[in-house]
């Protein structure tokens, strides 16, 4: 294909494809051409992850997602029936970073953090999804060759999208362009960006938070777009604006902002704004036309509040997808009763909030969890892990939970195929053939449920 055929089919893509609907760009289709360079490299999970995440969010009321800190984690949350998988940058702050250190969510880690991260998720992924095709392929030739055995086992589909913080791009423009390309390269189906101040960033829970301009936010969000197109791979963008639950400003060069000042400057020279969630639909209104979606980041889990923002957004940009944090940093039972709990997602779906995450699940499930069995092991020594096997058991056999066999779980048996497939059928040294998992981890009900 010629530059100039290359261009026209770009330009038609744009104009005439629904994944495209009310997208601005302002960049042209000749400087993405012209940017790709002569050979257009396949980014195969995070294309079919952004496409797979764009059907969901059409066709779905709504998407839940959890924050993964480790690959095990986010195969977890896939065989248990989650459809996507998202990426925290304040996990990958608090633990899972490449600087090997424990931070606040301040972007003090590494810039290639979240992109390692992402690409350990998916690799756990591509193993899980190796194992049981391959379990499926033998359960199948199994009963077709007469064989006892159960019909051949359901599959789930691994490659759930991953969506991944982009924090506040560590820099300018440029350096957006390179985050977003190293997350498609790793695999992210999608990313969002915030409009704070790169240098001053806080997680959106905390105070100091200092928010930049319509004008310099929007070129953020114009540079992740170019990345995308530039790596060929429709990625999903989420604009999330803090100016909820911030009052500073660091520029103030737009009409947007102006209406907000209060005339008084900080000591550092920032502007205090009127912070709340006007500002935070004024800010919303103004990124929309070049994001998927739309987050207003806010400091309680609130229907009134978040219908407030959804109809400001719909006033001028009918259906807009948004996004919510269903944040840890809430006290959910201090705010919300159980019952209201029970339908607080599917309420904040009628609303249009397409993508629905708890960011830190992650953390919290690794920390409480594993506070648990050191607290009780150090009373009661192996009771407290056999009580914790026992609950793994009953979970296998309620659930379908994999991961009490470890080492399968993790691809023993799938190595040992590999390892066939090089020696042939007659191998003496397959690991799970006299393995203690595999004669005394069997699938049985557990005590209770058979008493």
């Amino acid at each position: 294909m010629s530059y100039e055929q290359a261009v026209l089919a770009l330009e038609k893509d744009w104009q005439t494809n629904a994944r495209w609907r009310n997208i601005q760009r302002t960049y042209t289709a000749r400087d993405v051409v012209r940017l790709r360079g002569s050979i257009q490299i396949q980014h195969t999970l995070a294309e079919l992850g952004a496409k797979r995440l764009w059907n969901l969010l059409k066709n779905e009321k709504f998407v839940r997602s959890l924050g993964a800190m480790s690959g095990n984690q986010a195969v977890e949350m896939v065989a248990a029936g989650l459809q996507a998988i998202y990426v925290s940058g304040w996990q990958v702050a608090g633990d899972a970073n490449d600087s090997l250190q424990m931070y606040p969510d301040q972007s003090l880690y590494s810039v290639s953090s979240v992109p390692t991260l992402i690409k350990r998720i998916n690799n756990a992924l591509q193993r899980a999804d190796q194992i049981h095709h391959m379990d499926a392929l033998n359960a199948h030739h199994s009963v077709q060759d007469g064989a006892n055995g159960n019909a051949a086992p359901s599959v789930p589909y691994w490659f759930a999208p991953l969506v991944a913080d982009a924090e506040a791009g560590f820099g300018g423009t440029l350096n957006v362009f390179e985050l977003v390309k190293a997350m498609i390269e790793a695999g992210a189906a999608g990313v969002h960006l915030e409009d704070q101040v790169s240098a001053l960033k806080k997680c959106g829970h905390m105070g100091g938070k200092v928010l930049v301009g319509v004008h310099e936010f929007i070129p953020k969000l114009n540079a992740a777009r170019l990345a995308a197109d530039v790596m060929g791979v429709p990625t999903i963008l989420i604009a999330r604006t803090d100016a909820e639950g911030a009052h500073l400003m660091h520029t103030i060069n737009d009409p947007v902002d102006e209406k907000f000042m209060t005339g008084e400057r900080t000591v550092e020279g920032y502007y205090h704004v009127r912070g709340g969630i006007e500002l935070a639909i004024a800010k919303g209104r103004a990124y929309a036309p070049y994001a998927d979606l739309v987050w207003c980041e806010t400091n309680k889990p609130d229907l009134g509040e978040a219908r407030e923002f959804a109809q400001g957004i719909h006033e001028k940009f009918p259906g807009k997808w948004l996004a919510y944090n269903c944040s840890p940093s809430f006290n959910w039972k201090k705010h919300l009763d159980e019952k209201t709990m029970l339908t607080f997602q599917e309420k904040l779906g009628e609303l249009g909030y397409k993508f629905q995450f708890v960011t830190l699940a992650g953390f919290h499930t690794l920390n409480a969890s594993m506070f648990e069995l050191a607290h009780t092991y150090n009373l009661e020594g192996m009771l407290a892990y056999s009580r914790l096997q026992e609950k793994e058991f009953e979970m296998e056999f309620e659930y379908g939970y994999k991961a009490v066999k470890h080492q399968s779980f993790v691809g023993a048996g799938y190595f040992d195929e590999v390892q066939t497939a090089l020696t042939g059928e007659a191998v003496s040294t397959k690991a799970m053939e006299g393995s203690t998992e595999e004669e005394q981890f069997r699938v049985e009900a557990p005590e209770h449920v058979i008493n």
